[in-house]
Protein backbone atom coordinates (compact mmCIF):
# COMPACT_ATOMS: atom_id res chain seq x y z
CA UNK A 1 0.00 0.00 0.00
CA UNK A 2 1.02 3.24 -1.00
CA UNK A 3 0.55 6.91 1.27
CA UNK A 4 -1.39 8.04 -1.64
CA UNK A 5 -3.72 5.00 -1.33
CA UNK A 6 -3.96 5.23 2.29
CA UNK A 7 -5.07 9.10 1.71
CA UNK A 8 -8.09 8.07 -0.84
CA UNK A 9 -9.45 5.57 1.89
CA UNK A 10 -12.56 6.58 3.69
CA UNK A 11 -12.34 6.52 7.03
CA UNK A 12 -13.83 2.70 7.09
CA UNK A 13 -11.34 2.03 4.55
CA UNK A 14 -8.42 3.89 6.74
CA UNK A 15 -9.14 2.48 9.64
CA UNK A 16 -9.34 -1.32 8.36
CA UNK A 17 -5.69 -0.44 6.39
CA UNK A 18 -4.17 1.20 9.64
CA UNK A 19 -6.44 -0.24 12.75
CA UNK A 20 -3.45 -2.91 13.68
CA UNK A 21 -0.61 -0.16 13.85
CA UNK A 22 -1.38 0.32 17.16
CA UNK A 23 -1.42 -2.83 18.63
CA UNK A 24 -4.91 -4.39 19.14
CA UNK A 25 -6.30 0.17 19.10
CA UNK A 26 -7.97 1.20 16.04
CA UNK A 27 -8.95 3.89 17.79
CA UNK A 28 -5.69 5.48 17.16
CA UNK A 29 -6.38 5.50 13.60
CA UNK A 30 -9.40 6.55 13.63
CA UNK A 31 -8.19 9.78 15.51
CA UNK A 32 -5.74 10.18 13.44
CA UNK A 33 -8.02 10.23 9.97
CA UNK A 34 -9.02 13.90 9.81
CA UNK A 35 -5.91 14.70 9.32
CA UNK A 36 -5.62 13.80 5.78
CA UNK A 37 -3.74 14.17 3.27
CA UNK A 38 -0.39 13.10 4.96
CA UNK A 39 2.53 14.37 2.50
CA UNK A 40 4.75 11.73 4.03
CA UNK A 41 4.76 8.73 6.45
CA UNK A 42 6.21 11.13 8.92
CA UNK A 43 3.51 13.11 8.73
CA UNK A 44 1.05 10.31 9.52
CA UNK A 45 2.98 8.84 11.83
CA UNK A 46 2.87 12.31 13.84
CA UNK A 47 -0.48 12.29 13.75
CA UNK A 48 -1.45 8.85 14.86
CA UNK A 49 1.34 9.49 17.44
CA UNK A 50 -0.71 12.73 18.50
CA UNK A 51 -3.63 10.86 18.59
CA UNK A 52 -2.00 8.36 20.94
CA UNK A 53 -0.82 11.35 23.30
CA UNK A 54 -3.92 13.16 23.15
CA UNK A 55 -5.95 9.94 24.78
CA UNK A 56 -6.94 10.66 28.31
CA UNK A 57 -4.98 7.72 30.06
CA UNK A 58 -7.46 5.26 30.70
CA UNK A 59 -7.32 5.31 26.87
CA UNK A 60 -3.14 4.72 27.17
CA UNK A 61 -3.94 2.55 29.69
CA UNK A 62 -5.83 0.11 27.55
CA UNK A 63 -3.29 0.29 24.96
CA UNK A 64 -0.55 -0.61 26.64
CA UNK A 65 -2.45 -2.76 28.00
CA UNK A 66 -2.98 -4.49 24.21
CA UNK A 67 0.64 -5.10 24.15
CA UNK A 68 2.10 -8.81 24.46
CA UNK A 69 4.49 -9.72 27.15
CA UNK A 70 8.12 -10.21 25.31
CA UNK A 71 8.53 -14.16 25.17
CA UNK A 72 5.01 -14.44 27.52
CA UNK A 73 2.55 -16.72 27.38
CA UNK A 74 0.95 -15.30 24.36
CA UNK A 75 3.71 -16.08 22.35
CA UNK A 76 3.91 -19.45 23.75
CA UNK A 77 -0.07 -20.21 22.64
CA UNK A 78 0.87 -18.52 19.60
CA UNK A 79 -1.53 -15.78 20.27
CA UNK A 80 0.40 -12.77 19.37
CA UNK A 81 -0.85 -10.31 16.03
CA UNK A 82 1.56 -11.11 12.91
CA UNK A 83 3.42 -8.14 13.76
CA UNK A 84 4.29 -9.48 17.20
CA UNK A 85 5.37 -12.70 16.02
CA UNK A 86 7.77 -11.15 13.42
CA UNK A 87 9.14 -9.01 15.58
CA UNK A 88 9.70 -10.99 18.50
CA UNK A 89 11.22 -13.91 16.43
CA UNK A 90 13.44 -10.95 14.70
CA UNK A 91 14.74 -10.28 18.31
CA UNK A 92 15.75 -14.14 18.53
CA UNK A 93 12.90 -14.74 21.83
CA UNK A 94 11.34 -17.45 20.00
CA UNK A 95 15.06 -19.48 20.41
CA UNK A 96 15.26 -18.62 24.49
CA UNK A 97 17.25 -21.09 26.46
CA UNK A 98 15.87 -22.64 28.96
CA UNK A 99 17.38 -19.60 31.57
CA UNK A 100 16.60 -17.06 29.75
CA UNK A 101 13.02 -17.74 29.55
CA UNK A 102 12.86 -18.27 32.93
CA UNK A 103 14.83 -15.14 33.77
CA UNK A 104 11.94 -13.22 30.81
CA UNK A 105 9.12 -14.82 32.88
CA UNK A 106 10.16 -13.44 36.15
CA UNK A 107 11.41 -10.22 34.90
CA UNK A 108 7.82 -9.97 32.88
CA UNK A 109 5.60 -10.74 36.44
CA UNK A 110 7.72 -8.65 38.62
CA UNK A 111 6.98 -5.86 35.66
CA UNK A 112 3.64 -6.39 35.43
CA UNK A 113 3.01 -6.21 39.16
CA UNK A 114 5.05 -2.59 39.58
CA UNK A 115 3.09 -0.89 36.96
CA UNK A 116 0.15 -2.87 35.72
CA UNK A 117 1.03 -2.83 32.55
CA UNK A 118 3.65 -5.33 30.31
CA UNK A 119 7.42 -4.68 29.61
CA UNK A 120 7.40 -3.02 26.14
CA UNK A 121 10.23 -2.51 24.09
CA UNK A 122 10.60 -1.18 20.01
CA UNK A 123 13.40 -4.84 20.02
CA UNK A 124 14.47 -4.44 16.33
CA UNK A 125 17.95 -4.36 16.37
CA UNK A 126 18.20 -6.16 19.68
CA UNK A 127 19.38 -9.28 20.65
CA UNK A 128 17.66 -11.70 23.73
CA UNK A 129 20.78 -9.99 26.15
CA UNK A 130 19.78 -6.79 25.58
CA UNK A 131 16.61 -6.84 25.73
CA UNK A 132 16.66 -8.65 29.26
CA UNK A 133 19.50 -5.49 30.37
CA UNK A 134 17.02 -2.82 29.06
CA UNK A 135 14.30 -5.00 31.18
CA UNK A 136 16.73 -4.99 34.35
CA UNK A 137 17.41 -1.15 33.81
CA UNK A 138 13.71 0.16 33.42
CA UNK A 139 11.93 -2.50 35.77
CA UNK A 140 13.43 0.40 38.91
CA UNK A 141 11.59 3.44 36.80
CA UNK A 142 9.03 5.23 38.56
CA UNK A 143 5.64 5.10 37.56
CA UNK A 144 5.61 8.13 35.16
CA UNK A 145 8.50 7.76 34.29
CA UNK A 146 8.26 3.97 32.47
CA UNK A 147 4.47 4.91 31.54
CA UNK A 148 6.35 7.69 29.47
CA UNK A 149 9.12 5.61 28.15
CA UNK A 150 6.89 2.99 27.21
CA UNK A 151 4.54 5.51 25.15
CA UNK A 152 8.24 6.79 23.12
CA UNK A 153 8.73 2.69 22.47
CA UNK A 154 5.08 2.29 21.16
CA UNK A 155 6.14 5.26 18.56
CA UNK A 156 9.46 3.31 17.74
CA UNK A 157 7.37 0.23 17.14
CA UNK A 158 4.57 2.09 15.07
CA UNK A 159 6.91 3.99 12.48
CA UNK A 160 8.71 0.61 12.08
CA UNK A 161 5.53 -0.86 11.52
CA UNK A 162 3.96 1.99 9.54
CA UNK A 163 7.71 1.85 7.57
CA UNK A 164 7.03 -1.85 6.55
CA UNK A 165 3.57 -1.29 5.52
CA UNK A 166 4.00 1.07 2.95
CA UNK A 167 7.56 0.56 1.67
CA UNK A 168 5.61 0.42 -1.64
Amino acid sequence: MTLDEINRLDRAGFVAALGGVFEHSPWVAESAFSARPFVSIDALHGAMVAAMQGANDTQKLSLLRAHPELAGKAAIRGELTADSTREQVGAGLAACSASEFAQLTEMNARYNAKFGFPFILAVKGYERAGIIAEFARRVDNDHATEFAETLQQIAKITRFRLDALLAG
